[in-house]
C-alpha cells in the first residue's frame, strides 16, 4: 500500500473509529506525518452529521435533528476530542505543576471542569446548528468539522508534553508544511460558506483554539492528545457560531 493511503488511514484511525483496512505496520510517526489528512477525516465525520441532521429534519423539529448530528459525531469518534476537551479543562484547571496537571489528564474520572466545559461546549454546538437553515446546517457541518481539525494539526506544531511511550503511533511534531496543508484544505474549504460569517467563524475559532494551545504550552510544555480534542471542540463551536452569526 502507498505512504500516502497508509497515512491516510493513519489519520483516520487516530481520529475517528470508524471500520478501516487494517495495516500490518504503521508509518513512522504516524500522527503527525498524517496530519494533511486531518481536514479530510473531518469532512468524512462532518458528511456523517450532516446526513442525520438532514434525515431528522424530514421527522422532528430543527433543535432535535441538531442534537442527534452532535451525538452522530460523538459515535463516529467515540467521544474522542470531547473526552480530550473534559481533560483537558480539568488538567488545566485543577493541576499546580505541570506533573500534577498531566496527571489528572490521564485520570478517567471527570471533574467539575470537564463537566462545564463539556456540557457548555455540547451546549453552543447543538443550539449553532439548530439556528441554520438545514441545508445550510448541513454544508457547515461538512466543512467546520475539517476545518476544526486543521486547527489540531497546527497545534501539533508544538512540542509533544506527555508520555511518549504511551503515545499512539508516536508523539512527534508536526511539521511546519504538513501543518501548512492541513491549514490550505480547511480554511480554503470555508469559502463554500457565506464569506462574512466563514471569516467571523475563521477569528472565532483561532481566538478560542489558540488560547487553548497557548495555555497547554505555558502549563504542560506542549500538546497532547487531549489538547487536540480540546482545540477541535472550541474551534468547531467557534465556527459553527459565526457561521450561524447574524440569521436569527
Amino acid at each position: 500500500m502507498r505512504l500516502q493511503a497508509r497515512l491516510f488511514l493513519c489519520a483516520l484511525q487516530f481520529l475517528t473509529r470508524l471500520p478501516t483496512p487494517a495495516l500490518k505496520t504503521w508509518p513512522e510517526n504516524g500522527v503527525a506525518r498524517s496530519a494533511p489528512y486531518y481536514p479530510v477525516v473531518g469532512w468524512i465525520v462532518g458528511g456523517l452529521c450532516a446526513l442525520v441532521l438532514l434525515i431528522a429534519d424530514r421527522i422532528w423539529p430543527p433543535l432535535i435533528g441538531a442534537a442527534l448530528s452532535t451525538v452522530m459525531g460523538i459515535l463516529v469518534t467515540g467521544g474522542l476530542h470531547e473526552d480530550g476537551l473534559a481533560d483537558t479543562a480539568d488538567g488545566l484547571g485543577g493541576g499546580r505543576t505541570p506533573e500534577r496537571r498531566r496527571e489528572i489528564m490521564k485520570d478517567s474520572r471527570i471533574g467539575a471542569y470537564g463537566v462545564l466545559a463539556l456540557g457548555s461546549m455540547l451546549t453552543l454546538k447543538t443550539l449553532a446548528i439548530a439556528a441554520l437553515p438545514p441545508p445550510q446546517a448541513a454544508l457547515a457541518l461538512v466543512l467546520c468539522h475539517g476545518a476544526a481539525r486543521a486547527f489540531a494539526a497546527l497545534a501539533m506544531t508544538l512540542p509533544y508534553a506527555g508520555d511518549p511511550g504511551r503515545a499512539k503511533l508516536g508523539a512527534a511534531r508536526a511539521s511546519p508544511v504538513a501543518a501548512a496543508l492541513a491549514a490550505l484544505l480547511g480554511f480554503v474549504a470555508l469559502t463554500l460558506l457565506p464569506w462574512p460569517r466563514a471569516a467571523l467563524g475563521l477569528a472565532l475559532a483561532a481566538l478560542a483554539a489558540g488560547l487553548i494551545a497557548h495555555t497547554a504550552r505555558r502549563l504542560i510544555g506542549g500538546w497532547t492528545g487531549d489538547v487536540l480534542g480540546a482545540v477541535e471542540q472550541v474551534a468547531e463551536v467557534g465556527l459553527l457560531l459565526g457561521v450561524g452569526a447574524g440569521l436569527a
